[in-house]
């Protein structure tokens, strides 16, 4: 199950549980659509509840990134999983987009937006 959040060129999604490809294709229209109206979009993507994603989420993953390789500008993922920071250094390769990880959503959203990080607090 996926949440979408869309607010100008800014797309927030927040996977729970499975991350079926219904769930990846609903998001691609939500990217498709912001491309379309806003050019370059950026994209939050919180994987801190996803508990698996299947082959052919991957497999479409893999080919919308290389369809879209230089609408995206900033890429923020907030993820404790390994192999799904494994992942975002592949996909490096086919995109033009800053991605970057994140531990801590409030310092994601300041990056995405396209601040930089907030100061320390104290």
């Amino acid at each position: 199950m996926i949440s979408l959040n869309v607010k100008g060129n800014q797309i927030a999604v927040t996977v729970m549980g499975q991350f079926t490809l219904a769930d990846y294709q609903e998001f691609e229209q939500a990217v498709n659509y912001g491309i379309q109206f806003q050019g370059t979009v950026n994209l939050l993507f919180d994987l801190r509840d996803m508990l698996s994603f299947s082959v052919d989420v991957a497999w479409e993953e893999l080919k919308f990134s290389r369809e879209h390789k230089t609408d995206f500008g900033r890429i923020a993922i907030l993820t404790g999983d390994q192999w799904v920071a494994w992942s975002m250094w592949v996909n490096r390769m086919f995109m033009s987009a800053d991605i970057r990880l994140f531990d801590d959503l409030d310092m994601a959203q300041a990056w995405v937006t396209g601040g930089e990080w907030p100061a320390a607090a104290g």
